[in-house]
């Protein structure tokens, strides 16, 4: 969000509940984020899954984490479930989407957001916060994938470079997530952000 449009919300909502979100950070924690959804279309997707899990400093703080199922939405079908194993029966007992995004929003605040194709997951939350409480997330974005990129593009420029998931945990020596998990997905970028900007990076030839 530009620096015009967060200065119109939050005058907007400066009376509000959520006049804070629209402030700079000032602190000095992240947090992780990965949704699973109906598709693989950020205009039409619907949010199946959320987690996040919060960085601070170089530590992951895995036990303040949220992992949140939403009630099964009308375009989950065996494609989907397909990706993400995640069945209408996994979801009897899911929230609505205010429930869940009232607890993604007392989670996050305003720390930037770490993820893998992490654009792709704020799309779609900006669609649910935009229909629910009239305002887009306003946090900063980290992009995983273009750290890692940036870091090899110093090493070996104009190489050819796997930046799946799989492929970038599995150069950083860290834990390679097994299946498509919301929760799992985060906690890999969290990684792979934590490795990055605190440690060395690994040994890197072109072949």
């Amino acid at each position: 969000m530009n620096s015009l449009r967060r200065a119109w919300y939050q005058h907007k909502n400066k009376h509000s509940q959520y006049a804070a979100l629209f402030q700079r950070y000032q602190g000095d924690e992240l947090v992780s984020l990965d949704c699973e959804t109906t598709s693989l279309d950020p205009h039409s997707a619907e949010l199946v899954t959320i987690a996040a899990t919060r960085i601070k400093a170089n530590r992951i703080l895995t036990s303040q984490s949220i992992h949140l199922s939403l009630q099964a939405p009308s375009s989950l079908d065996g494609t989907s479930v397909a990706i993400h194993q995640i069945r209408h029966q996994d979801l009897q007992h899911g929230l609505d989407n205010e429930q869940a995004l009232t607890q993604l929003l007392d989670f996050i605040g305003n720390r930037p957001l770490v993820g893998y194709h992490i654009r792709y997951d704020k799309t779609i939350l900006d669609r649910y916060f935009q229909q629910h409480f009239g305002f887009p997330l306003p946090n900063k974005l980290v992009e995983v994938s273009h750290l890692y990129h940036e870091r090899l593009e110093r090493l070996l420029p104009n190489a050819y470079y796997d930046l799946s998931l799989e492929a970038i945990s599995h150069h950083l020596g860290l834990p390679v997530p097994e299946r498509h998990d919301a929760l799992e997905d985060a906690i890999a970028a969290a990684l792979i952000y934590v490795r990055l900007k605190h440690g060395d990076m690994p040994m890197l030839t072109s072949s």
